[in-house]
């Protein structure tokens, strides 16, 4: 049983201490290279590392088998170039020596990522890694650093941060007190860490990626949602001007119910907008109308009709708006006598008028979604199918085989 002891160098340190290309392969040539390495820098791991590499492979010639130690060193131009000249050498040490199996020896966590590399190729019975006890710790925090420093989106999202923290701190201190100047830290990294925590920036470049498709295909929502943004902001200026109108506002219930009382109806039509546009998308388009697109617009009115009612209930209750008067109607023969709705009423026929108009849309939506694609399919099977072609060729084929049975039985009389 053949064993290669092969120790890994990812960063060709042994290149460029002594010069000596890799592999090197050898008793004589490894321990050679220990003294080179020492004269060069006695305080290299490496050196250590050697050193473990030649005592396993006593040990398995010790134990009777066949050991052949090499060492493998990568490339200092990128970690791509260097996994690629560790992967050439190690093809070249199994075509030369072509071991049954190998024990990978290593110094340090990066010299880790060779050893699936080494797997790939040959059976890895045993991975030594060798750590100088003093330097154990220091060697771990430094090359965590190292990986943490190189992550350009861990930088980002810490570092940043945190130098801008101790940037601001000081001067909020000297102008303000220090507790405000923690206090709006804090805030600020609330606010970022709540920005990260939803993915405001993952959405935020959503929809952009949705807008600019749409302005790029021309359609017709792109119109509909600007007027729908235009309305909103009238129904929110209306609604804050109905609550400025107040005379003596007490408490949050009424303003909050006037605001919605006057921003319901623009706020509902930005929805119906938005809706009726989205909605010419879907029938433009050669896709089937889907059932929420067209039971939309009536939700949107039914839901602006109900928070109407009950924020007309309410004022109506606290005295901020009158009854309706309903004067008196006369249609031909017809009179009706005027009357007055109470709040009751009104919130009773608003309540009532949502309930039918999203039965209606339920309805609408359930008779036209996807016509085009039942008028598809009920073509298609009309074409598949071919029931009556079918049945009458197989009627053709049992009369001819039945015409043919009884010349056969006519043919001896």
């Amino acid at each position: 049983m053949t064993t290669l002891v092969v120790c890994l160098d990812r960063t060709d340190d042994v290149g460029r201490k002594t010069g000596l290309r890799s592999p090197i392969v050898g008793w004589e040539a490894v321990r050679a290279l220990v003294t080179d390495i020492g004269l060069s820098d006695p305080e290299d791991s490496g050196v250590n590392t050697l050193l473990e590499t030649l005592r396993v492979a006593q040990d398995l010639r010790d134990s009777d088998e066949e050991a052949i130690v090499a060492v493998v060193s990568g490339d200092r131009e990128s970690m791509v170039s260097a996994d690629r000249a560790v992967a050439r050498q190690l093809d070249d040490l199994i075509v030369d020596h072509e071991p049954d199996s190998a024990v990978v020896v290593i110094d340090s966590a990066e010299d880790e990522r060779l050893v699936p590399i080494v797997e790939s190729r040959v059976q890895v019975d045993s991975v030594d890694r060798v750590v100088v006890r003093q330097a154990r710790d220091i060697e771990s925090t430094y090359y965590l650093l190292k990986q943490f420093l190189a992550d350009e989106e861990l930088r980002q999202t810490i570092l940043i941060p945190l130098g801008l923290t101790l940037l601001v701190f000081p001067m909020l201190a000297a102008v303000r007190s220090p507790a405000e100047a923690a206090a709006a830290i804090t805030t600020v990294i609330g606010l970022f860490l709540l920005y990260k925590g939803f993915s405001v920036d993952e959405i935020m470049t959503g929809v952009a990626h949705k807008v600019r498709e749409s302005l790029y295909s021309g359609q017709v929502s792109v119109v509909t949602y600007v007027a729908a943004a235009g309305l909103t902001l009238v129904g929110l200026f209306a609604g804050v001007l109905g609550v400025s109108s107040l005379e003596d506002p007490q408490g949050v219930v009424v303003p909050a119910t006037q605001f919605a009382f006057d921003a319901v109806p623009w706020l509902a039509m930005a929805g119906l907008t938005a809706s009726a546009g989205r909605l010419l998308d879907e029938a433009i388009s050669e896709e089937p109308i889907r059932s929420s697109y067209l039971n939309l617009p009536f939700l949107v009115v039914a839901v602006g009709l109900v928070v109407r009612g009950f924020s007309a209930y309410f004022l109506e209750q606290q005295g901020v708006i009158e009854p309706v008067a309903v004067p008196a109607i006369e249609l031909g023969v017809l009179s009706v006598d005027p009357f007055v709705i109470t709040a009751g009423e009104r919130l009773a026929l608003f309540v009532l008028t949502a309930i039918v108009l999203s039965l209606v849309g339920a309805r609408i939506a359930a008779s036209m979604s996807g016509t085009r694609g039942g008028d598809a399919t009920s073509s298609s099977e009309g074409v598949t199918d071919g029931g009556p072609e079918t049945a009458g060729e197989t009627v053709m084929i049992d009369d001819s085989t039945a015409e043919t049975d009884d010349q056969r039985d006519d043919g001896p009389d």
